[in-house]
């Protein structure tokens, strides 16, 4: 039944006219063409088989991965790479599929995820690392430390994904809701809706996340990048954490926006995001839980200068 409703709400929010300022934007034919803020890189990564896009920037006795969340990339992170960078060597990185890294299929399966991680640490010679994953790259991070702990000196967990169970019912709902035609057929309006969901207030710069998602409908990799959306779903439902967090065992920091409206579920687990939170940091032994008033999901953009001071004070804690 809830499946069916919010298909009604789908079609209804498609067959809206759409009359926006976005209607004359340029069109792309790769992602290549969207516009990083900070240079890109690439490394290909020969047992996966993969070519990973990331940006490098400063140096530090950390290093910290910043792995973006589901349908984002690697800008999600441009308000805070520069403060983070000035003590830290920050790498933010395009999942497969996402971003400007390659698009092969894949199983979007998180422990796929956690080894382009651990084989991305291993191309780049980087040691032991901090992971700092925002929602899906949340739940990225701590699959890949309860994988590969060997390379995991700590976690920055940004409204993450994975402290929330889901019955199998509830999995399939995901399944059912989150289709290619889905995210291939999104609307303008349903994009403007989506970006506005992840935020307490919206920021004015963050129109990009509109402007762009409407770009890529044009670029040949778009159905690639959809399918990969699709599989990440799939992928966060099917291989799920909730019953392994007692078990990470590095300093782990956690933040929450009060007003996240993604975690928990409203659809289909009403409730609380501070209830959530709580659970969650209750079950990791060394960790700490910020909770940011007047906050949504996307906090690390709307409030990056309480996101970044406290995560600049907790990788300089770190040994």
């Amino acid at each position: 039944m809830k499946v069916k409703i919010l298909s009604i709400i789908i079609m209804a929010i498609g067959l809206g006219a759409c009359s926006t300022p976005y209607a004359a934007l340029k069109e792309i034919s790769s992602f290549e063409e969207l516009d990083y803020k900070y240079q890109v890189k690439k490394v290909y990564l020969p047992e996966n088989e993969f070519t990973i896009a990331y940006t490098d920037e400063g140096q530090g006795d950390n290093t910290i991965i910043l792995i973006h969340g589901l349908g984002s990339y690697l800008r999600a992170w441009e308000k805070n790479i520069g403060e983070l960078s000035k003590t830290s060597r920050v790498i933010a990185i395009d999942l497969p599929g996402y971003g400007k890294s390659s698009k092969e299929p894949h199983s979007g399966m998180m422990t796929f995820y956690a080894g382009i991680v651990n084989e991305l640490v291993k191309e780049l010679k980087l040691g032991k690392v901090v992971i700092g994953g925002h929602s899906m790259g949340g739940q990225i991070g701590m699959t890949t430390y309860l994988q590969y702990p060997q390379i995991v000196k700590g976690l920055v967990l940004v409204a993450p994904a994975g402290f929330e169970g889901f019955t199998k019912g509830q999995k399939q709902w995901f399944r059912d809701v989150m289709t290619l035609d889905g995210v291939r057929l999104t609307t303008t309006e349903a994009i403007q809706t989506n970006l506005a969901t992840n935020f307490y207030r919206v920021p004015k710069d963050a129109d990009f996340m509109i402007s762009e998602r409407m770009q890529m409908r044009s670029a040949e990799d778009f159905i690639p990048y959809c399918y990969a959306v699709v599989q990440s779903v799939n992928g966060m439902v099917d291989e799920p954490v909730i019953d392994y967090l007692q078990d990470i065992k590095v300093p782990t920091i956690i933040f929450f926006g009060e007003n996240d409206n993604l975690i928990p579920n409203r659809y289909l687990n009403p409730g609380r995001t501070v209830d959530i939170a709580n659970f969650g940091a209750s079950k990791i032994p060394n960790s700490k839980l910020i909770m940011i008033p007047k906050t949504g999901h996307f906090l690390m953009f709307e409030k990056p200068k309480i996101f970044n001071k406290e995560t600049i004070d907790f990788l300089k804690e770190l040994k």
